[in-house]
């Protein structure tokens, strides 16, 4: 992995003193506590956030200064996979990148920031991974990975996605694409060390279950997003009865929305999900 030098911190200077002053101050963090039904919760960790490498709205630094106001102890910058025909992650920007993560983790020493990427799911793809990144990218470019679907990506049955969730489409036709998406999850699943599986339901038709099951046998996290519907709460019910575990994510396009997990939470409560499995959640 690349990592960044003097230069590249030298260029941030003056954001990056200011990032150290409100760094001290947060020394013991103060995590923000949300209150549902007399209980206390809060989030340690946010893995799920875009800068404006891909689609998002703020530099790293400025999801790391909001991490920090909220008392999080981690947060992963995961921008959208290359395989994106609008906005994804450019090949030639994983150095900068890189480079953006290690100084500030130069300066935060007990704060930590992981380059990670939320890789398009695809259907085998160039790779043959089932993924629009290469298993020598995985291991040599990021942290860890995270992966969802998207529209917008080749060889993905995004135009029948689309039309589906728009339009609707006859019965056999939709079981027909269930088990295409299902199938193109479940490859990606067994074919890569994924520690997310972001927004699982979104987007299409999917046999929630199954998709479940393969997480279970891949130690998957299932992830109860905060920008889109899924998982829903009857999603949450239905892969809640497996041996997996879920996280919850901001999926943060604009820093304000880093470490943000109130409704998601919600959505978990109101399935009966037992909050010891929502793994970057705590109850003070």
């Amino acid at each position: 992995m690349e990592k960044c030098d003097s230069r590249c911190i030298s260029n941030q200077s003056d954001e990056a003193m200011e990032l150290a002053r409100l760094y001290k101050d947060n020394k013991k963090p103060n995590h923000r506590i949300v209150q549902i039904n007399n209980k206390n919760y809060t989030m340690r960790w946010d893995h799920h956030t875009h800068t404006i490498y891909s689609h998002g709205k703020g530099k790293v630094i400025d999801n790391v200064r909001e991490a920090l106001s909220k008392g999080l102890d981690s947060i992963a910058i995961s921008d959208h996979g290359p395989g994106h025909l609008t906005y994804g992650m450019k090949r030639k920007d994983f150095i900068k990148l890189r480079q953006d993560v290690e100084a500030v983790n130069t300066i935060l020493p007990d704060f930590k920031v992981f380059m990670s990427v939320e890789a398009n799911i695809v259907n085998g793809g160039k790779f043959n991974n089932y993924l629009d990144i290469s298993k020598e990218e995985i291991e040599k470019e990021f942290d860890f990975i995270i992966a969802g679907y998207h529209y917008g990506i080749p060889n993905a049955h995004c135009i029948a996605n689309w039309t589906s969730d728009r339009f609707g489409i006859g019965t056999a036709n939709k079981r027909r694409l269930m088990i295409q998406n299902t199938d193109m999850v479940i490859g990606a699943l067994y074919s890569n060390p994924i520690k997310i599986l972001t927004h699982p339901g979104d987007k299409g038709p999917f046999d929630i279950q199954e998709i479940a099951k393969a997480c279970e046998n891949c130690n998957t996290l299932m992830e109860i997003n905060g920008k889109h519907a899924h998982l829903t709460t009857d999603e949450i019910k239905i892969c809640s009865k497996y041996d997996v575990n879920f996280v919850i994510s901001s999926d943060a396009h604009h820093p304000k929305y880093v470490g943000e997990f109130e409704h998601s939470l919600r959505r978990a409560l109101e399935a009966g999900l037992d909050v010891k499995r929502i793994v970057n959640i705590d109850v003070v």
